[in-house]
């Protein structure tokens, strides 16, 4: 049994397959997912897990080099967008469109819903190497 770290198997394996540059997306439970990118459905019931929580968690385990959020974050809930960058200070950000945002989300690895549902609560991570 592991005993540090994320313990959902297949949201750990997709971590430790990141290359530079990889993406991996974490959403909310309403943001459409492509039949083509590996789901790992997270969500139990609205609110479990949330947001936050499940960012936190990858960040135990993923170097993030970039992360990209829609521009209507920053005008639905800014404390969620002043969260995300106290959470991840050292990082690129970009702001996209709503649209453009769910187009990205089709060459990420993987797209991990979380049980949140407050709008636009949906973060694009960009793999970082360590060294």
């Amino acid at each position: 049994m592991k005993k540090l770290g994320i313990l959902n198997s297949e949201l750990s394996a997709v971590i430790s397959q990141l290359g530079h540059t990889d993406q991996i997306v974490i959403c909310d439970a309403g943001l459409p997912i492509p039949d083509f990118v590996t789901r790992i459905d997270l969500a139990v019931v609205p609110g479990l897990p949330s947001f936050a929580d499940v960012v936190e968690a990858v960040l135990l385990e993923m170097q993030v080099e970039k992360a990209i959020v829609a521009d209507e974050l920053a005008v639905a809930q800014p404390p969620l967008l002043d969260q995300l960058k106290e959470t991840l200070p050292d990082v690129q950000w970009e702001s996209v469109s709503h649209e453009s945002f769910k187009d990205l989300t089709k060459k990420a690895k993987a797209i991990i819903r979380t049980g949140e549902c407050s709008p636009y609560a949906n973060v694009i991570l960009q793999s970082g190497v360590t060294f």
